[in-house]
């Protein structure tokens, strides 16, 4: 089951994906109303939107195009405040993303392994634990707070004071606190986890603040995602002309770390299970255009899918030239 997020002027939707329509699901305004229903009934999210479809269907190409009043939003947000919603990652859970950033850091001596590779292998010899077993850790990093994540269709920017900025085609997790602190997975959505990899280039150390950038979600939440091997394709297109595609494969098949592993290592810290926050964790990428020496320029599309994920995710990149200004900060 897919549904979708809509805004039209000041009135919010759910809907459900029916090809080619979307369907109007009735009394819930938000992913994060149909979410705390669930917790609260013990009803299956998927229950819950059968019971509360309504006869309304919107024509979804229109929508997905972006020529209807209805514009898609992110599939998840936090109504009450975007500062409810935290946005971060894990890194070097695919061997492509390893080789790739082991060439941005190769040692000097190349019989010395870089601590990319050394933390791969981490992942590799114990990021499966057995059911029930705690495995290593993989690397993580933080994006932001709900104000960073940008919906199918909208810019996403490069600003000022960075030194680059690209794609990176991944799955996220999407969670939800209950009342007493509880994650509850909501489902999966197609990311995008745009990155400033000139900055990490340049030293491994820069890893965290490239990392905090604007990136993208959605235009789908899938409920039921098998999460075992998915299967999809990357590519940037620029001037309506395609100037670089990959096939790419993500799910625990493909990843040296267990879905549960790296769950667990994510919400074992008591600030990640704050009662009623939103969490939007982004799973690791297997390629993406900086890695075969691509540079993108502004107006490119990036277009990344998954097989039964939904529709593609399109963004087009927005650079900002301004100079960069000191802010001054007031003594109180």
């Amino acid at each position: 089951m897919r549904i979708v997020q809509l805004k039209r002027d000041s009135e919010a939707f759910v809907a459900l994906v029916e090809e080619p329509n979307l369907r109007l699901i009735n009394k819930f305004k938000t992913v994060f109303d149909l979410a705390r229903s669930s917790i609260n009934t013990g009803l299956k999210m998927s229950e819950i939107v059968l019971e509360y479809l309504s006869e309304t269907l919107l024509d979804y190409d229109e929508i997905y195009l972006g020529q209807s009043d209805y514009q898609l939003i992110t599939p998840i947000h936090h109504p009450l405040d975007s500062r409810f919603l935290m946005v971060s990652g894990t890194g070097l859970t695919h061997s492509a993303s390893a080789e790739n950033r082991n060439k941005m850091h190769e040692a000097i001596n190349n019989n010395v392994a870089t601590d990319s590779i050394k933390m791969y292998q981490i992942g590799v010899d114990g990021g499966k634990p057995n059911l029930g077993e705690i495995g290593a850790q993989a690397e993580w990093f933080y994006k932001g707070n709900g104000t960073v994540l940008k919906a199918h269709n909208e810019m996403l920017s490069i600003p000022n004071y960075a030194k680059d900025g690209g794609e990176e085609p991944e799955i996220a997790g999407i969670y939800i606190n209950d009342l007493s602190g509880n994650p509850h997975r909501i489902g999966f959505a197609t990311a995008n986890e745009f990155s400033d990899h000139m900055m990490e280039k340049k030293n491994y150390l820069y890893l965290a603040p490239s990392k905090i950038r604007n990136c993208s979600i959605g235009p789908e939440l899938v409920l039921d995602t098998d999460f075992s091997n998915i299967l999809g394709n990357v590519s940037i297109k620029r001037n309506n002309k395609i100037v670089w595609e990959k096939n790419i494969a993500t799910g625990e098949e493909n990843m040296c770390h267990s879905l549960q592993n790296l769950e667990y290592h994510h919400f074992k810290y008591d600030n990640h299970r704050i009662p009623g926050d939103v969490h939007v964790h982004y799973f690791g990428t297997v390629g993406f255009s900086f890695g075969a020496g691509i540079v993108l320029e502004a107006g490119d599309e990036m277009i990344i899918s998954w097989e039964n994920m939904g529709r593609p995710l399109i963004n087009k990149l927005n650079i900002d030239n301004s100079e960069p200004k000191i802010i001054d900060i007031t003594q109180l």
